[in-house]
């Protein structure tokens, strides 16, 4: 019994034109062999899957190869392409950065380089996860990277190019890889079942095509796994339950059940699709894609992007004819905001429920009107409506007259009577009132401007009417020295120790609405500004003037002339100062035996 080959390694690729879906990057190589063109150092970036390591070890050996084709191409029979295949050439050495990231490895590969090929032209060295590579690492190499010797090749493969340095980038022959088309991945899966003998669906070598999402290896591998269970047989049923997906016929009866706005239909169809064993977040996401591709079949420029399987093109093209575009960017707006909030619900289930309510009365929620030729989206609200008022007759104010009921006349309108005590009736003539004020009379007599005067408008006018109007007290030097005797009063009878600090200080008027303070010393102004809110409070109150403020100054002499700036004591000069106005503080110094800084 021969030893299973998983497809991948098997039909690996041995020359350039086997390489699936990167033209860009093998025609560029196979000119620059044929032209002798080749860098020292190259890097080979892309997604997972791609042929980055593939294309490093064809590239090493052609370049190595006695007898090379005219196009480029290794011939595969010279003894050299003989040992590359075989994996016995001395030429080619590969080491895997992410268990040998250390200044050690790369110190040993280095002075590996050293020594020339003992057969064949160049030593290739591919160093496969180049970004796993540590800083140290990378600096260990770079010399040799940037020179090497004309024998050698450097050949890095990495799937993250942020992570290089780039002082490695910069020495270095960048090819960018792609990710491999459904095509071409279809294309080249069909031709290994040919060769295998294996019977595949081409709906089901799509669907691994689209769950690979471009890594040739992944879809490989998938093959393999399907054809073990399906003994020899690929179909699209079976690709579906081996990859958990849910057929798309799910959600086509999911549109139709919304667009009919069959509530019960979508809820018996969610039931069966969750009994199966699909998770809810699976459902939206699947059903937001499948509205996706119903918004591109639209638009005839966008349609090459549907990809999906070839039986269902048909089908999507003529469902997307009959759903107007409004209703599917809603639907997509609600299925977004359900699959964010999914993780956040603690009831999954009843999540995608309401999820598929909001779906199905999504219909009736919405309205198309079509304004100036193009489509819009309105919500339907009921139109306002006026109030239906009877109109009201002029009445008059009458005596109560107590009649028989046999005398009641049906035929006669209805009046308002306004029944009066005997006593008002005393000292008045005999001539009835004069008519009442009809509402009519009064919009359009004398009282027109109290009723317009109504809400907010009568209540400022009863805030004005009640507010006394008071002007604000201009400051002059006499009112506010009167003023500051009345709070310095008032500090001596709440007994603040801030009452010395007030009555040394002197003031000066600026305009109407500030003036100074000036303290005369450092402890005076820190006790006038710790009262400095009181005294803003009662001095605004007092001249009646919220925009009244006040600036206090430091200085050393009580009377401060206008144009000179205080002057600035020694240290001395305050402590004797400190003394006159506080002796207990010549107490404190001779008990704490303390000498004063000169």
């Amino acid at each position: 019994m021969d030893k299973f080959i998983v497809s991948a390694r098997k039909y690996r690729p041995q020359n350039f034109e086997s390489v699936i879906g990167q033209a860009h990057i093998t025609t560029t190589l196979k000119n620059a062999i044929i032209q002798q063109q080749l860098a020292h150092a190259f890097l080979f970036c892309g997604p997972r899957g791609v042929g980055k390591t593939t294309c490093a070890r064809i590239l090493a050996k052609t370049i190595n190869c006695e007898h090379p084709t005219p196009d480029g191409e290794a011939c595969n029979k010279c003894t050299s392409c003989a040992s590359f295949n075989t994996g016995a050439s001395l030429n080619i050495h590969e080491l895997d950065a992410a268990s040998n990231n250390s200044v050690d490895d790369i110190r040993s590969l280095v002075e590996q380089v050293r020594f020339p090929p003992q057969a064949g032209k160049y030593k290739v060295y591919i160093i496969d996860e180049a970004h796993v590579l540590s800083s140290a690492a990378f600096n260990a190499f770079l010399k040799t990277l940037e020179e090497p010797p004309p024998y050698a090749i450097f050949i890095l493969a990495t799937t993250e190019k942020h992570k290089i340095l780039p002082t490695i980038l910069s020495r270095c022959q960048i090819f960018d890889f792609k990710r491999i088309t459904i095509k071409d991945t279809v294309a080249h899966l069909q031709s290994i079942c040919d060769k295998e003998s294996i019977k595949a669906d081409k709906a089901a070598l799509q669907v691994i095509a689209q769950k690979s999402e471009g890594c040739m290896r992944d879809s490989l591998s998938i093959m393999d796994k399907i054809v073990s269970f399906s003994n020899g047989e690929l179909t699209y049923t079976t690709t579906l339950e081996h990859l958990n997906i849910l057929d798309e016929d799910y959600y086509f009866k999911l549109m139709e059940s919304i667009i009919r706005q069959d509530l019960s239909s979508a809820m018996l169809l969610y039931a069966d699709i969750n009994g199966k064993g699909f998770e809810g977040d699976m459902v939206l996401n699947g059903f937001a894609e499948f509205i996706r591709n119903l918004l591109i079949c639209n638009d005839e420029k966008v349609a090459s992007l549907l990809d999906v399987v070839e039986g269902f093109k048909g089908k999507y093209l003529e469902m997307a004819k009959n759903i107007p575009i409004p209703l599917l960017i809603s639907a997509l707006n609600i299925l977004n905001e359900a699959e964010i909030n999914y993780r956040i619900a603690k009831n999954k289930r009843l999540h995608v429920e309401l999820t598929l309510i909001k779906l199905c009365y999504l219909p009736q929620a919405l309205q198309l009107t079509v304004e100036n030729q193009s489509l819009s989206k309105k919500k339907l609200i009921e139109t306002a409506s006026v109030l239906p008022f009877k109109q009201i007759q002029p009445f008059e104010l009458r005596k109560k007259e107590k009649k028989p009921a046999k005398e009641k006349e049906p035929d006669k309108k209805a009046v308002l009577l306004v029944e009066e005590s005997p006593a008002e009736y005393k000292n008045k003539p005999s001539t009835p009132p004069p008519p009442a004020e009809t509402h009519t009379n009064i919009l359009n007599g004398k009282n027109k401007e109290s009723v317009r005067l109504q809400g907010l408008d009568k209540i400022r006018q009863q805030y004005q009417n009640s507010v006394p109007k008071e002007q604000a007290i201009p400051l002059q030097t006499e009112t506010l020295q009167q003023a500051w005797e009345v709070f310095i009063a008032q500090l001596k009878e709440e007994k603040n120790p801030a009452v010395q600090s007030f009555e040394m200080a002197t003031l000066k008027v600026l305009d109407d609405n500030s003036f100074y303070i000036f303290a005369s010393g450092t402890i005076e102004y820190r006790f006038i500004d710790s009262n400095k809110n009181n005294l803003s409070e009662y001095l605004q109150e007092k001249f009646n003037n919220k925009q009244l403020q006040f600036y206090i100054t430091k200085v050393e002499n009580k009377e401060q002339p206008e144009n000179s700036a205080p002057q600035v004591l020694s240290a001395v000069e305050q402590y004797q100062k400190m003394i006159e106005n506080y002796p207990m503080i010549q107490v404190l110094k001779e008990k704490l035996k303390l000498e004063l800084d000169r």
